[in-house]
């Protein structure tokens, strides 16, 4: 507990990671990041790191393979620079989609992930919302898990009445995440089953709960190109709902996504600053800085961070 804490920051999310050492009282780390000419990345530490407890912030936004080997070459870099433990801080874990081998001849690659973060010497990670939580067990290191659901229980508790409300799910994966927060909000819950089509498109095949003349408020844990959030707004406002609005960690908005939102019916559309925010009339953005600060600091102190979890 008496090493030094050091917060540094990949090129990712360094605002997200200045809020954090904002947050911590801490200046955020000096480091360097460089493309050569053939394309090969450098990194370098410009302070030391000797006997620290580093921290590196790193989302594995597009483009996530260039964002994986910074984060992959920072841990390395730091531990060849005598720290004494670093913790790979990823609020957003883009490849915990791929938790399962539900095709032939592919990739686990959230198991491969975790392997090269752990072969690259991270002692620990700090995540917020895996898409797949049992991607948890494919690390040998701790991971710590956090959930952004007091952040978005408060916003809609905030922004919309929820004397007539109703809590969605916009796919069956989603059910217990949703059905935590309906607790948490006291309403009733809803969810949607859908087929997916292909990467970008879905189909509603059903609604399961009552909606009708109600305020729906649809919970997931990312929006990347928008399909299924447009899709599941139609087939609510079809199902009678009044207003829909909708919120998730991590707000990715990646293809169509800005464009599908526009156009959808959609009242808000909520994130976290897990992902860099994006502007948009519809779009709004919840920081979550303070909870990753105090997970940081708690895990640094020695001290529980289970609180933290739901």
């Amino acid at each position: 507990m008496d090493r030094p804490l050091l917060i540094f920051s990949g090129q990712s999310n360094k605002p997200l990671a200045q809020a954090i050492a904002e947050a911590l009282g801490l200046p955020l780390g000096k480091s360097a990041t460089q493309r050569f000419a053939n394309d090969n990345l450098f990194v370098r530490f410009e302070e030391s790191l000797r006997e620290g407890d580093v921290f590196i912030v790193q989302s594995l936004t597009p483009p996530v393979q260039d964002h994986l080997m910074e984060l992959l070459m920072m841990v390395d870099a730091a531990k060849g620079a005598s720290a004494a433990r670093v913790t790979a801080v990823i609020p957003y874990f883009s490849y915990a989609r791929s938790d399962k081998k539900d095709a032939p001849r592919i990739s686990i690659a959230a198991r491969l992930i975790a392997d090269l973060l752990q072969t690259a010497g991270a002692d620990r990670v700090l995540t917020m919302t895996l898409h797949s939580p049992q991607v948890h067990g494919f690390f040998k290191v701790p991971v710590d898990h956090l959930s952004a659901e007091p952040v978005i229980a408060n916003h809609f508790a905030t922004r919309v009445d929820l004397e007539n409300a109703v809590v969605v799910a916009p796919d069956a994966g989603d059910l217990k995440r949703a059905s935590s927060l309906a607790r948490r909000l006291r309403l009733p819950l809803a969810f949607i089953d859908k087929e997916r089509v292909s990467d970008t498109e879905v189909r509603v095949r059903m609604l399961v709960g009552e909606v009708k003349g109600k305020t729906a408020l649809i919970v997931d844990d990312e929006i990347s190109t928008a399909g299924s959030l447009v899709e599941a707004v139609e087939a609510l406002l079809q199902a009678g709902a009044k207003e829909v609005y909708a919120a998730a960690t991590h707000g990715v908005y990646v293809g169509p996504a800005l464009e599908r939102i526009a156009q959808s019916p959609v009242k808000e559309v909520a994130a976290t600053d897990t992902c860099p925010p994006k502007v948009g009339p519809k779009l709004k953005t919840l920081p979550v800085a303070p909870i990753f600060a105090e997970a940081i600091w708690r895990i640094h102190r020695g001290e529980s961070v289970s609180s933290l979890f739901t």
